[in-house]
């Protein structure tokens, strides 16, 4: 069974995100641990030290403040005593609530002792001083320093304990980061490999026969209509490849019944046509008898839109060749700055009448290319013509040409009313135009633009519009050089 594009889409793709999700996974696990350890290090072991830094600061103000009284017996520094002993015993049990291990529980469980009996033995001092009665100085002394010593002790150890805490937790993270680190490179590597590697056998399998697809297109557009599409995998290529050749069948009879079109139309139209063009004309030289005013005025007629339904025949007939890839094209080196002037020289009595300013650039001496100078001349007429049909009277029209990129680039801009931009790719379609601006534009037949396209592509050309509404157009095609 042949897996569809879709399904193997869908395999690839899940493959990857199972890759991805479970890389991603084992970094979102590390990431947790590591945000565990470093929250327990900021807010307990940092903590902690903080506190030891508190606790003795605030246990040696006792005892100044305690030795001072003893000597003074001034009350402002028992009051001021009392203060440290009330901050002494806040920072001891916001520490006790911050232990997390048994050593440094038992740590702070010696020093609220020592703590406890530094204070009574204080107390029983302030008693002695407070009656004047007299004791034994140097004992408490001597005691008071020794519990002194020993919880400034315990507060070092308590400190030594929360430091080496602190170091093996990082020192930990260091070795798990470590490890983490080359875990999820060795994961993100081998996920990239494999999608990788999924994604150019599944990619494989659709451009391969889509590539031969290409490769028959080219054929057929070069005129080679053979329907001998053989693709059988995925199972929407092979369907599309039947469809391919059942195509290139009905294009053999579509092209068949082009030529038989093309002799039924140069036949049964051009010949007559020319009848009629020839006739009129005699009748306006007088050779049936004189003609009266209004004969010659529809006889004028009759001649002048013989020679558009002849003009709009060859049009049709050099199109339809064209895209049948019949048109015969003769290539030489030429120049086509008199291709230019030529144009605009045919064109100019039009422009004259309408009092349209036309302008030649060419001041740059252009070197000649491999062109059909006919079919050139063709499409430059074309595009002149469009230019002083839809300028308005008193508009101005410039042809300019010069090189550009190692291409020949021929500009013909306008002073009309300007076309759409959702319609400057379409105006080069057959039978499309841009929408009339006003009620009195001038409709065409929408076959002059298409012939341009088909005859700059046959030169392996580019040519496109450009516009602004109410500001004019500006059609250009490049040649390469």
């Amino acid at each position: 069974m042949r897996l569809n594009i879709f399904s193997r889409l869908i395999i690839g793709y899940l493959t990857i995100f199972i890759l991805v999700a479970a890389v991603s996974v084992y970094a979102f696990l590390q990431l947790q641990q590591f945000e565990t350890v470093t929250h327990q290090i900021l807010n307990v072991d940092n903590r902690i030290v903080d506190y030891e830094k508190k606790l003795t600061d605030s246990l040696l103000s006792q005892m100044r403040y305690e030795r001072k009284y003893i000597i003074v017996k001034d009350d402002t520094l028992y009051d001021q005593f009392l203060l440290a002993k009330v901050d002494f015993i806040q920072y001891l049990e916001k520490a006790m609530l911050l232990l997390d291990t048994p050593q440094k529980r038992d740590l702070l469980k010696r020093v609220k002792a020592n703590y406890e009996r530094y204070n009574s033995l204080f107390d029983e001092e302030v008693e002695y001083v407070r009656a004047n009665e007299r004791y034994q100085q140097d004992f408490y002394q001597q005691e008071k320093e020794k519990a002194v010593n020993e919880i400034t002790e315990e507060l070092k150890n308590l400190k030594v304990f929360s430091e080496q805490s602190i170091y093996d937790k990082i020192k930990k993270l260091g070795e798990a980061g470590a490890i983490a680190r080359n875990v999820v490179l060795i994961m993100a590597i081998t996920s990239i490999l494999w999608g990788i590697v999924i994604s150019f056998f599944i990619t494989r399998s659709i451009t391969k026969p889509l590539s031969v697809m290409i490769d028959k297109t080219r054929e057929i557009s070069e005129g080679v209509l053979k329907s001998d599409l053989a693709l059988s995998s995925p199972p929407e290529i092979a369907e599309l490849s039947k469809a391919f050749n059942s195509m290139c069948h009905k294009l053999k009879m579509v092209d068949k019944m082009k030529s038989d079109f093309f002799a039924s139309m140069s036949h049964e139209l051009r010949t007559p046509l020319s009848s009629i063009k020839e006739g009129s004309s005699l009748l306006l030289e007088g050779l049936a008898g004189e003609l009266s005013e209004d004969q010659k005025r529809l006889t004028l007629i009759i001649s002048e839109e013989s020679d558009r339904l002849i003009a709009l025949v060859n049009s049709i007939l050099d199109l339809s060749r064209m895209e049948a890839g019949m048109m015969t094209f003769n290539f030489t080196l030429s120049n086509i700055t008199p291709l230019i002037r030529k144009a605009v020289n045919e064109i100019e009595p039009l422009a004259v009448a309408k009092n349209i300013n036309l302008d030649i650039d060419t001041t740059e001496e252009l070197p000649n290319i491999r062109m059909d100078c006919d079919r050139i001349l063709q499409a430059l007429r074309n595009l002149i013509g469009n230019a002083v049909k839809f300028t308005p009277e008193e508009g101005y029209i410039k042809i300019s040409a010069g090189l550009i990129n190692r291409n020949l680039k021929v500009t013909v801009n306008d002073t009309g009313p300007g076309i759409p931009k959702e319609n400057l790719s379409t105006i080069f379609e057959k039978f499309r135009q841009a929408p009339a601006t006003n009620l009195h534009q001038i409709k065409g037949t929408g076959l002059g633009l298409a012939l341009v396209k088909h005859i700059i592509t046959a030169h392996g050309g580019k040519v496109w519009a450009e516009s602004d509404i109410g500001k004019g157009s500006s059609f250009i095609f490049v040649l390469p050089a």
